[in-house]
C-alpha cells in the first residue's frame, strides 16, 4: 500500500488564530481514514489543507509525495459538506456527475452527458438507472450518491469528503458508508472522510483520527473508542458511545 497523504506536526493559522496545531497522521491508498471530533474542531480545514487551499505555516504535508498541490490536485476527488444548485435549472443526475468534469479548460465548453467518464462514476455508487432522473427529485440518500459519482468522475486515487452524511438518516448513513468500504476495496483508492457521526463511521474506518485543534488520538476504531482521549476532544458534548463492542452492533 502507498503513502498518499502524510502530515507531520502540521499547523494551521487562519485569521491570526491557530486553527489547527501538531497534527500527525497517515493515509495510504486502501484505505478509509475517518476525522472526527465536534462542531468547530478544524476537520474542513484539514481537508482544506491536504487541497492546498490554506497554507501550512509548521510542519509537513505531503500529497502523492508532493508539497506542492497543484501539479497532482487531478488525482484527488472532492465532496465539500454543502453543494448548491440552482433549482431554477432542471439537472439530471447524469448533468450533477458531469460538473465534476469541469476545469478551467473546459469551464465553457459543454460536456456531453453521455460521456464514458459519466457513466462510469454513475455506475461505480449504484446509481446508473437515475441517469434522466431530476436530481431535486431523489431521497436525500440518493442525492448524495449522485454527488460522491461527481467527486469520482476523474477516477482519483484520493477521495476527500466533508461530512456527507449530514441530514441522512441512520440507515441512509450506514448504507452510504457501506458504499465507501466497497469502494475503497474496489478501486483502491485513499479515502479520508470527515464527520461528527461517530456510530456510523467507526466500523467502517480502517483508521480514526479524532482532532478538537490538535489531535487527540490517533489508531485503529477500537483503540480510538476506548482511548480516553476522545471524551477530552468532545468535552462531553456526546452521550451515544458505549464500552465494549457497541459499534460493531450497531453496525451488522
Amino acid at each position: 500500500m502507498d503513502e498518499v497523504v502524510k502530515a507531520a506536526n502540521l499547523t494551521v493559522n487562519l485569521g491570526g488564530k491557530t486553527v489547527l496545531e501538531d497534527i500527525t497522521f497517515l493515509a495510504i491508498s486502501g484505505e478509509m481514514t475517518g476525522v472526527i471530533g465536534p462542531n468547530g474542531a478544524g476537520k474542513t480545514t484539514l481537508l482544506r489543507a491536504v487541497l492546498g487551499l490554506v497554507s501550512v505555516q509548521r510542519g509537513s504535508l505531503t500529497v502523492f509525495g508532493k508539497r506542492e498541490i497543484k501539479e497532482i490536485r487531478p488525482r484527488i476527488g472532492y465532496m465539500p459538506q454543502r453543494h448548491f444548485f440552482d433549482r431554477r435549472f432542471l439537472l439530471s443526475a447524469a448533468d450533477v456527475v458531469a460538473t465534476g468534469l469541469l476545469s478551467p479548460r473546459t469551464l465553457l465548453r459543454r460536456i456531453p452527458k453521455k460521456n464514458q467518464q459519466v457513466k462510469d462514476a454513475l455506475r461505480l455508487v449504484g446509481m446508473e438507472n437515475f441517469f434522466h432522473q431530476p436530481f431535486q427529485n431523489l431521497s436525500g440518500g440518493e442525492q448524495q450518491r449522485v454527488l460522491l459519482a461527481r467527486a469520482l468522475a476523474r477516477r482519483p486515487e484520493l477521495l476527500l469528503l466533508d461530512e456527507p452524511n449530514t441530514g441522512l438518516d441512520f440507515p441512509a448513513q450506514r448504507s452510504f458508508v457501506e458504499l465507501l468500504r466497497k469502494l475503497k476495496d474496489k478501486e483502491d483508492i485513499a479515502i479520508i472522510l470527515v464527520s461528527h457521526y461517530l456510530v456510523s463511521i467507526a466500523p467502517a474506518a480502517d483508521k480514526l483520527l479524532c482532532i478538537n485543534r490538535t489531535m487527540h488520538v490517533h489508531g485503529y476504531p477500537a483503540e480510538v473508542l476506548r482511548s480516553p482521549h476522545l471524551d477530552e476532544a468532545y468535552r462531553c458534548q456526546f452521550d451515544f458511545l458505549t464500552t465494549g463492542s457497541g459499534t460493531e452492533r450497531w453496525w451488522h
